[in-house]
């Protein structure tokens, strides 16, 4: 009983953590929609424990901790997977904004009456 109260607090302190970053804009909807799918469903374990053993018997696993353990690393994985993605795209789009920078900063830099034809031959 003392683990099922200690995940029912776990469970509402997420939802009460996450209602609250996203009241001060801390926490993007597509991740809060993530952290509460999973808050609801510790929750459910929480309040249900024979759901747990029930998906245990039924995948045929000797213990619910393994069930449990199991799709933790695969929750994990998956969030690496996409803030992996998220990373890889936003370093993208930091070096296009880079370059354009460098481009307007020339083109500012230029003299007045100075145009692309106008440079001098590099021969």
């Amino acid at each position: 009983m003392g683990a099922n109260l200690l995940g029912l607090a776990m469970s509402v302190a997420i939802l009460l953590t996450l209602f609250e970053m996203m009241r001060r804009h801390r926490l993007r909807e597509k991740y809060a929609l993530i952290w509460f799918v999973i808050a609801l469903c510790a929750l459910v374990v929480a309040l249900l424990p024979a759901v747990l053993i029930w998906l245990t018997d039924l995948l045929g696993l000797s213990l619910p901790s393994n069930l449990l353990f199991f799709v933790a690393s695969v929750v994990l994985l998956l969030l690496s997977l996409q803030h992996s993605y998220e990373l890889g795209r936003l370093e993208e789009r930091t070096r296009t904004l880079a370059e354009e920078v460098g481009l307007l900063r020339l083109e500012l830099e230029r003299p007045a009456g100075e145009t692309k034809t106008d440079a001098p031959d590099a021969r």
